[in-house]
């Protein structure tokens, strides 16, 4: 008896179908976990100096900023990274008595301590700039979770003191941000290369 065409298909179909699934010594090895690609700007600086504040300095020309006042002594700086969902809060507060500036690093040390539970470790480092009389310290948090992977204070020491810090307004995963945590770190670091107290 011979076998019907639409038989011989079948059986051709279902060899052919279990050849594709392979043998026992084949493995199945997944991709890798991935991140978008994330395209950053060319970095490009303009000047930021108004009457309002007592300082100027440089900011990345694809940041807004966003000036704040209250009727006491604070002033708040928002630089805002709309295409990143970055932001840098600087807070100025001028420096009145002796034990202001005690006061005011106390004050910038507690702040980021609440960081620490999150964090794997701190980077700190010094930034000096003897003619211009800006003293500086920098702070990098490394860890997946950390909130704000930077922050900073700069002073003269008799009269100014600024305090920044960087935050991401998304779930923090740090891993992924990572090159976007880069690029506004950098800013910063520009930021206080070119930080000019008026007075």
């Amino acid at each position: 008896m011979k076998p019907n065409t639409a038989t011989l298909t079948i059986s051709i179909f279902i060899i052919l179908l279990l050849a594709s699934c392979g043998g026992a010594g084949n493995s199945h090895t997944p991709k890798p976990k991935g991140y978008m690609r994330i395209d950053l700007p060319a970095k490009r600086y303009v000047a930021y100096d108004t009457a309002a504040l007592p300082f100027r300095f440089e900011r990345a020309a694809d940041a807004t900023a966003d000036l704040k006042r209250d009727d006491r002594r604070m002033k708040w700086v928002d630089l805002r990274y709309a295409d990143l969902n970055g932001i840098i809060f600087l807070s100025y507060i001028p420096l009145r008595r002796p034990g202001d500036l005690a006061g005011e690093v106390d004050t910038s040390y507690r702040l980021l301590s609440q960081h620490f539970d999150f964090s794997s470790g701190v980077d700190e480092r010094t930034f000096v700039n003897e003619a211009g009389h800006v003293y500086a310290s920098t702070f990098r948090l490394q860890g997946q979770n950390v909130a704000s992977t930077y922050q900073f204070w700069a002073t003269d020491s008799v009269r100014h003191f600024l305090r920044g810090s960087l935050y991401i307004d998304c779930v923090p995963n740090n891993d992924s941000l990572a090159p976007v945590l880069e690029y506004l770190q950098a800013d910063i670091d520009h930021l206080l290369e070119t930080l000019e107290w008026k007075q």
